[in-house]
């Protein structure tokens, strides 16, 4: 029969090598001819197609429907797609469904028997692509419809075409008050259309928004261009960012009043030096003068009187002095400049001056340090100098050591002094806190106090290790980005 159809016909060889599913149904829905990518489709060979009724490539639950729909056709011939607007679905051989559109062009033979060929396609990938695209403008539209933040779709006219709920919250009209309307109602800066320069860095601009009520509050504003064909659009995104501002201008009153008060503070330090170190220096003169001039007059009692109020006179001079300097760290400007350590801490014991009894040793290399010289001089001279003050044996002994870690330097200053108990170990660090009695060392309880300040300016961290009678060894920490390289004559 199919000789006898296509006889002096080429529609065989053209759907041979035809790359879409072609196959040609006669009258009573019979298969006349199938072309290999309808085997490859449905997954029967040739012959097991060819005689067959058309029905066997579609789910049984819609052949009986489709049976009369046929006939139907075949009174009307027409060249058109199969199921307008109907979703269309293939069956194949192991029992699986699958989206296809067929469109159907009638044919007539020599003889002028009437035929009709379908052409299948598999959209099961453009299916699944529609699926996920309206996935994700599903969640597109939840996440736009559920932010924080007001979401308005303009045209690059300056007309507003979409708001989400939040932007109706914000500024106060509903979404039909707006769609239709130009931005510039809520934002007034964009009056003039959305210029170029708005865009030009991508950055978020604060402008002033403007509610229905007339109230004026702060915006922060960014928008972003998009092309829906040629139609050019712009998203705008804006952040109702009145509590941000507020904090501002509450955070930079703060920061004002605080420079006040260090100023204040520094103004407070200088004078209060000046007007307590004047007669001090006077009651020490007079002082000296008296224990000179009168010590004949002056019985063991009253020398012992004398003795004790040069000393504390000594002592708040000292006291002054540490507060002052306590008070400067951190609003005096510093010069960073390059310090051997080797150097700064010979110096530094030198200038204490240990006594005989006491040997200072500095165990390893020290490296060089980028920092203001007098600070960290104060650093060394605070540490040493307790110790120095504190040893209660024969022979004593103080080593400074520094190695390197991984992120900063570790130094330590150890002694083999009376030891500190544990429960002291945060106190002593507090301003004028001291152990001993003032009669009985000279401490203005400040030193510990500075170096700690000194190191939180830096980064640095402090803490120590004791054993009571046996000595204390105080650690702390510097940033190795404070250090420059070894010079090679320290490797």
């Amino acid at each position: 029969m199919k000789q006898h159809i296509l006889e002096g016909q080429t529609l065989d060889w053209l759907l041979a090598s035809a790359v879409d599913a072609m196959l040609i149904v006669d009258r009573e829905g019979r298969i006349v001819l199938a072309n290999p990518p309808v085997e490859r489709l449905f997954g029967y060979s040739n012959p097991e197609l060819v005689g067959q009724t058309l029905e066997m490539l579609m789910p049984e639950r819609f052949r009986g429907p489709h049976v009369g729909l046929r006939a139907d056709y075949f009174t009307r011939l027409l060249a058109r797609p199969m199921g307008a607007e109907k979703e269309l679905l293939g069956l194949r051989r192991n029992g699986a469904e699958f989206p296809i559109e067929v469109s159907l062009s009638p044919l007539q033979t020599d003889r002028g028997l009437k035929l009709v060929m379908a052409t299948i396609h598999d959209i099961t990938a453009r299916k699944a692509a529609e699926q996920a695209l309206l996935e994700s403008e599903a969640r597109m539209r939840a996440i736009v419809d559920t932010a924080v933040d007001a979401i308005i779709t303009i045209h690059e006219t300056g007309i507003i075409e979409r708001v989400n709920p939040r932007t109706e919250h914000l500024f106060g009209y509903t979404s039909e008050a707006l769609v239709g309307c130009h931005v510039a109602c809520l934002m007034p800066a964009l009056r003039d259309g959305v210029r170029d320069d708005f865009l030009s860095d991508g950055t978020r601009r604060d402008v002033v928004g403007a509610r229905k009520d007339g109230t004026e509050f702060p915006v922060e504003l960014s928008l972003t261009k998009m092309s829906l064909g040629t139609k050019r659009m712009l998203t705008a995104i804006a952040r109702d960012i009145t509590e941000r501002k507020r904090a501002e201008e509450q955070r930079r009153q703060l920061v004002q009043e605080i420079t006040s008060a260090n100023e204040e503070l520094t103004n407070f330090a200088y004078v209060v030096s000046h007007d307590l170190k004047a007669p001090l220096r006077g009651i020490g003169s007079l002082a000296d003068w008296l224990s000179s001039d009168y010590a004949d007059k002056f019985d063991d009692e009253g020398r012992e009187h004398m003795r004790l109020l040069i000393r504390r006179v000594h002592r708040m001079s000292a006291l002054i002095d540490g507060i002052l300097q306590y008070s400067r760290v951190g609003r005096t400007t510093e010069t960073a400049v390059a310090v051997d350590l080797n150097t700064l801490v010979r110096e530094v014991i030198d200038s204490l001056a240990p006594p005989e009894n006491i040997r200072i040793a500095i165990n390893n290399r020290l490296p060089i340090v980028i920092a203001d010289r007098a600070r960290i001089q104060q650093l060394f001279q605070n540490l040493l100098s307790n110790a120095i003050k504190y040893i209660d044996k024969p022979l004593g002994q103080i080593s400074v050591d520094c190695l390197q870690q991984p992120e900063h330097w570790l130094f330590s200053v150890a002694d083999n002094g009376p030891g500190i108990e544990q429960r002291h170990f945060e106190r002593i660090f507090q301003l004028f806190q001291t152990l001993a009695a003032r009669d009985q060392v000279e401490s203005t309880g400040v030193g510990l106090a500075l170096v700690r300040k000194i190191l939180d300016r830096y980064g640095g961290q402090i803490w120590l290790e004791s054993v009571v009678g046996a000595g204390t060894t105080f650690f702390f920490t510097l940033p190795l980005p404070m250090f420059q390289t070894f010079r090679k004559d320290m490797r």
